[in-house]
């Protein structure tokens, strides 16, 4: 009997071991899933903008600015503008019908080179930003009373304005004899108007006497040129628009007739001048194509940003026409290349 009893209770010990060991065995791993690779983030596409470009006309002071302005912009906006150059050939109209496109392109800006450019494109929006270059005074250009030096709406830019006290200077350094100046320009340029009353009086507090010859336009340009040369003893010719694109109609007057011309700006100068106090238009349109990167990318607000000016003014003379005429050069003068 108890060994029987004793065979129980040693088949529920080995029963209550195995049950044990049962119990620590460990249950398989969950088989594991690789971690899911997630997809590099898109790089937004860079912002791009359409600029219009207005040029009143193709010579070589417009011609510099506008590329100055095309540089600077690309430079500051590698690959994200896009350019719409167009040249009016010299006729006002041209550059309203130019604008008034630009307009209904909705460009993001427009450069209007030259003060008729840019009275077209203040005519045609009140809204797209312009920016303005190689005109003389603002205040002029879009009647302006007591203009400060900041429009104040969508418009600003830079000014091609020389100091006009030191070119008139120059014809008494150059011509200390010289008693008749004649000032030619053309009338329909409100800035050349400018521009010659300002000299004019300048001279005048120098013993000189004025007399203005302006021309409507270039059919009665020949006729104005030959009377002032036949009645000056120097001629001057402001930054005029007009008398830039056809320095060869007053070079082919003058310079038989060994009278020389004092010029507002270098091109003019090149084509029929013997000397100028002249900026670079080249630094011009790149200071305009600063100002209208920061326009674009929203760092300034046109209404805000004051006209700018060029920074330097660089004496210049005409080497063949001063040979031509007899005339050495004064110290200081740079030949025009």
């Amino acid at each position: 009997m108890k060994k029987k009893l004793l065979a129980l209770i040693l088949a529920g010990v080995m029963t209550l071991s195995l049950a044990a060991c049962g119990g620590t065995k460990e249950a398989p791993a969950a088989e594991e899933k690789p971690a899911e690779t997630e997809a590099p983030a898109e790089t937004p596409a860079a912002q791009t903008y359409k600029v219009g470009i207005c040029q009143l006309a193709p010579h070589p002071a417009l011609d510099a600015a506008t590329q100055g302005f095309m540089d600077a912009l690309n430079e500051a906006l590698p690959g994200q503008v896009e350019f719409d150059n167009q040249n009016a050939a010299g006729e006002s109209a041209t550059c309203a019908t130019i604008v008034n496109g630009f307009v209904s392109a909705n460009v993001d800006l427009i450069m209007a080179n030259a003060t008729p450019a840019l009275q077209a494109a203040v005519a045609a929006t009140s809204d797209i930003p312009v920016l303005g270059t190689s005109v003389t005074e603002y205040g002029v250009a879009l009647g302006i009373k007591d203009f400060s030096g900041t429009v104040g709406t969508n418009v600003s830019g830079t000014s091609d304005l020389a100091p006009l006290d030191q070119q008139a200077a120059m014809v008494k350094e150059w011509f200390p004899e010289a008693k008749t100046v004649g000032l030619l320009y053309c009338s329909a340029e409100a800035n050349s108007q400018y521009q010659v009353d300002t000299v004019q009086a300048e001279l005048e507090k120098l013993g000189i006497t004025c007399t203005q010859y302006p021309f409507s336009d270039t059919n009665d340009m020949a006729s104005v040129t030959q009377k002032a040369a036949d009645n000056s003893d120097v001629i001057y010719v402001p930054t005029d628009n007009t008398c830039a694109n056809n320095a060869g109609i007053i070079d082919n007057i003058c310079r038989p007739a060994g009278i020389p011309i004092i010029a507002g700006e270098e091109g003019i100068c090149g084509g029929c001048g013997v000397a100028t106090l002249s900026i670079s238009y080249y630094d011009l349109g790149v200071a305009t194509g600063k100002m209208a990167a920061k326009i674009l990318t929203g760092e300034a607000n046109i209404a805000e940003m004051p006209i700018e000016y060029a920074p330097q003014f660089t004496k210049k003379y005409n080497e063949a026409i001063c040979t031509d005429l007899g005339l050495t050069a004064p110290v200081g003068y740079e030949v025009i290349a």
